[in-house]
């Protein structure tokens, strides 16, 4: 039997990487699918990679407060009721030192990365505990638990990321409500194709040589590497898990 059979599931960011490899799988295994972002011609791709009547799409700023309201009730009006969050789309912002990052350079990256998840759980929180409970699973970052120089605003963004999902794990227990942040290394997708060439212009394949060699498996992780934990999050195959950070980077952090 799929491990969702039944469940309703929002998943932001899933225009494209992560968002869209665990649409798909949550969609496989059984579950109707919410699918935001953004990017709505990005958004009917991955509906029509994955086709079928369980799958339907808002476009929508995970920034701003109203459209997080409205991606949800969409969300209830099309399937019913909610049962899992996944709120995971991010950005990874400029590559420059501290001395060099802008005002709104740090803004825009916390209004996405921090703001958007805080909204979607605020939103999401009150329909997950009229179904008796659900899940909640915010992507973080390796960088939220690390620090990476020039990354500044992305790793302080996925530093409070870490530190909401424990929050939140606190106060929504008793609503039968689990909440996780998943931390993925370098994965084969658009954001570290960004980070490869603004660390180095033009020079994006030897910046990638030298992530992967920081692997201890010696590679980039894949976007359905990481779909697969997403599902273990918010299946009850993890029913005991709350409130934790659960890292899927190769062996990048056991330095």
């Amino acid at each position: 039997m799929a491990s969702l059979n039944g469940k309703t599931a929002i998943v932001t960011g899933a225009a494209g990487g992560i968002g869209a490899a665990t649409a798909a799988l949550f969609v496989r295994e059984g579950a109707s699918v919410m699918a935001v972002d953004r990017d709505g011609e990005g958004l009917t791709r991955t509906v029509e990679r994955i086709g079928g009547d369980r799958i339907a799409t808002c476009v929508a700023d995970i920034s701003s407060p109203a459209d997080v309201g409205r991606y949800v009730a969409a969300t209830i009006s099309r399937f019913g009721g909610l049962d899992i969050l996944f709120a995971n789309a991010g950005i990874e912002g400029r590559v420059a030192p501290i001395t060099q990052q802008t005002p709104e350079d740090l803004r825009k990256v916390l209004a996405v990365n921090v703001e958007g998840p805080f909204y979607a759980i605020q939103a999401a929180a009150p329909h997950l505990a009229r179904r008796g409970g659900g899940a909640i699973v915010v992507t973080s970052s390796i960088a939220g638990l690390v620090g990476s120089a020039g990354l500044s605003p992305y790793v302080m963004s996925k530093h409070a990321v870490t530190g909401l999902v424990k929050c939140a794990a606190l106060e929504l227990a008793a609503q039968k409500i689990r909440v996780n942040s998943l931390h993925p290394g370098p994965i084969e997708n658009r954001m570290m194709r960004s980070i490869e060439e603004q660390a180095a212009p033009g020079k994006a394949a030897a910046v990638k040589d030298g992530f992967a060699a920081q692997v201890a498996l010696g590679r980039y992780g894949t976007n359905e590497e990481i779909a697969q934990l997403a599902l273990f999050l918010v299946s009850d195959a993890s029913s005991y898990c709350t409130g934790a950070a659960f890292v899927a980077d190769g062996g990048f952090i056991a330095h």
